[in-house]
């Protein structure tokens, strides 16, 4: 039986109340209308969400690559949410060689994976790399007090800003911008008052 450390979304082990679990479903079943072709899954846990991409994607979705640092998790994916189309393997998404190890893909997906990273830099890199000319990265992240500073959270590195997120990808040919509330997703609206607890980004190379 897979651990839970308490940020690892594990479907069998929770109620379809829990907030957590809904949260992340509602992104993945979001991305499914973006995604196509060749779709990298980062820091993509028990293997749930590249799952659905697969399965409600069948029709645009060619092939996905599911990474993830923890043997134990990426044993667990392959065994609970083994597809024909999907390959669950160990990397980490700070590796400079990563990129050459996987290719490129048409999409990446990277949900609630940067706050984890303490070497940003070479995260956005290896993205960015990754990723084919005119190819779509769909990435998420909860906000905070900002980068360099304590958040609430023992797993997170930090919790960027609102205006942090949103300079994140200056490399990128257009981004576009949603906040996130429970399931609900919508166009990012800064004179919006009411508070969204995540970001998330879809971003053209």
């Amino acid at each position: 039986m897979l651990k839970d450390t308490g940020e690892r979304v594990i479907p069998e082990y929770l109620k379809v109340t829990d907030e957590m679990l809904i949260e992340h479903l509602a992104r993945y079943f979001f991305a499914v209308d973006y995604v196509y072709g060749r779709v990298l899954d980062i820091a993509s846990g028990v293997g749930y969400g590249t799952h659905l991409l697969v399965k409600k994607g069948r029709d645009t979705v060619d092939e996905a690559v599911a990474v993830d640092r923890d043997p134990d998790t990426v044993k667990y994916a392959r065994g609970a949410y083994h597809h024909p189309r999907s390959t669950f393997m160990v990397g980490d998404v700070t590796d400079p060689m990563l990129p050459h190890e996987l290719g490129q893909f048409d999409c990446i997906v990277s949900f609630e994976t940067i706050e984890h990273i303490a070497d940003e830099e070479q995260f956005l890199a290896n993205i960015h790399k990754l990723l084919k000319p005119g190819g779509t990265l769909i990435l998420s992240t909860p906000f905070g007090k900002g980068r360099g500073k304590p958040c609430g959270s023992p797993f997170h590195v930090h919790q960027l800003t609102v205006a942090e997120f949103m300079d994140l990808f200056p490399d990128y040919s257009s981004t576009v911008f949603y906040f996130q509330k429970g399931p609900l997703i919508e166009p990012a609206n800064l004179d919006d008052t009411r508070h969204f607890p995540l970001g998330i980004a879809i971003c053209q190379k």
